[in-house]
């Protein structure tokens, strides 16, 4: 895998639906109220048997025994494929990120969108290649950018753009888009909160890695472009002791005023009491939209007073409330995705024409768009621009010191 590890909570129900429809349309889920979650029907697809004339003039028409393969033919319907991992390691997310695209089209009422799944596990390529075959003019998905690089050539030629999870920017443009948290947005939203509270002069820990090397680039501009100065970045690969050792290395630079830790909360809280040995207790700790993915990151004593930019949790914690109530399970985070993907889709449907080609130009929307997560757009790289707060974790919990703004200036 060439991007970052999935930082996600444990849980997600499987409803083994490999399809998904919905019965009445409506207006689209209005985000800033509570979601409101209706009951479905999953409904496994069937090829229609065609009728054929017994005769010159039949009086009834005799079925045929012959049945069409593929989905059957819907002419009401705009065909969405989602491609995730349903089997395998990754299956908990993947079906935690389906469950969510049910429950998005439950919410917007939209019986003009049918969404069908298919396994990447397999393989990706052939997952893209059946959805194709099989009607879909709109790809959501995948989740790793592995699985992003095997499908974007093939969408590319059938002409049908794609939506995709993955956090790689690498992977993005050409008609692939780019719908994960980026490590780029937040550390520059989070060091330029820390520079307007007076930090001065960083220091980074970063894994080795294709997380890593992006993250440091990202750390380099922002505290550049902030008008501060970084006075160490050191790496470190992800082995028992390899962070401790980094942090010990970063102790030689002291002192500074910050540290960036580019990992999850485990890895930050046992580089923190270290850093703070050298540095001294006031150093502030930052940490980068991982640390949003871990459900008990507030809880890790040795962060307290860290900061760290995501995207919003308000309406995700209602979302969460109302999954749990129907999957019996907590959703793993990263599944806003999928349900956000599907309101955009909802909303770009309304001007889009039956049977036609999925209008590409709407997603590049200069207003953006709202989900759970809060304001997005995606720029001409294709990859989404988020609206994110900083969050701080105070006595073991997580408070919001800078709101997300609620959209975009133009």
């Amino acid at each position: 895998m060439t991007e970052a590890r999935l930082f996600v909570q444990p849980g997600a129900a499987d409803s083994g639906a490999p399809q998904i429809r919905v019965r009445r349309w409506g207006r689209s889920v209005a985000l800033a109220t509570t979601l409101m979650l209706a009951a479905c029907q999953t409904i496994v697809p069937r090829g229609p048997v065609d009728q054929q004339p017994t005769g010159p003039a039949p009086s009834r028409p005799r079925p045929s025994t012959e049945v069409e393969p593929g989905l059957p033919r819907d002419t009401a319907r705009h065909r969405v494929a989602l491609l995730v991992p349903l089997s395998g390691s990754n299956a908990g997310v993947g079906q935690s990120i389906a469950n969510a695209t049910m429950m998005a089209l439950l919410d917007a009422q939209a019986d003009t969108i049918r969404i069908t799944n298919y396994d990447t596990t397999p393989g990706a390529a052939a997952a893209a290649q059946k959805a194709i075959a099989e009607g879909a003019q709109l790809i959501l998905g995948p989740l790793l950018s592995e699985d992003v690089r095997a499908v974007a050539p093939i969408a590319r030629t059938a002409r049908v753009p794609v939506i995709s999870f993955s956090n790689d920017s690498g992977v993005a443009g050409g008609g692939t888009y780019l719908m994960g948290y980026t490590p780029a947005q937040s550390i520059e939203r989070v060091v330029d909160y820390a520079r307007g509270r007076g930090v001065t002069t960083f220091a980074g820990l970063v894994p080795n890695g294709l997380y890593g090397e992006r993250a440091s680039t990202a750390f380099l501009r922002a505290v550049e472009g902030a008008g501060g100065q970084v006075v160490s970045l050191q790496p470190y690969g992800r082995v028992a002791g390899g962070v401790a050792a980094a942090a010990q290395r970063l102790n030689a630079k002291a002192p500074y005023d910050a540290v960036l830790i580019a990992d999850g909360g485990a890895t930050a809280a046992a580089a923190a009491p270290i850093i703070k040995r050298g540095s001294g207790a006031t150093t502030r700790l930052l940490g980068t939209e991982l640390w949003n993915s871990e459900s008990g990151i507030a809880a890790r004593a040795p962060l307290n007073g860290a900061w760290f930019a995501s995207v919003s949790n308000a309406l995700y914690r209602q979302y969460a409330t109302k999954y749990r109530a129907r999957f019996k399970t907590a959703p793993y985070r990263l599944s806003s995705l999928g349900y956000d993907s599907v309101l955009l889709t909802v909303r770009i449907a309304r001007d889009w024409k039956m049977n036609a080609p999925f209008p590409e130009a709407r997603l590049r929307a200069s207003d953006g768009f709202a989900g759970i997560d809060g304001a997005f757009r995606f720029g001409r790289d294709g990859v989404a621009e988020r609206a994110l707060e900083v969050q701080e974790i105070r006595d073991g919990t997580a408070v919001t010191v800078s709101p997300a703004p609620s959209g975009f200036g133009g």
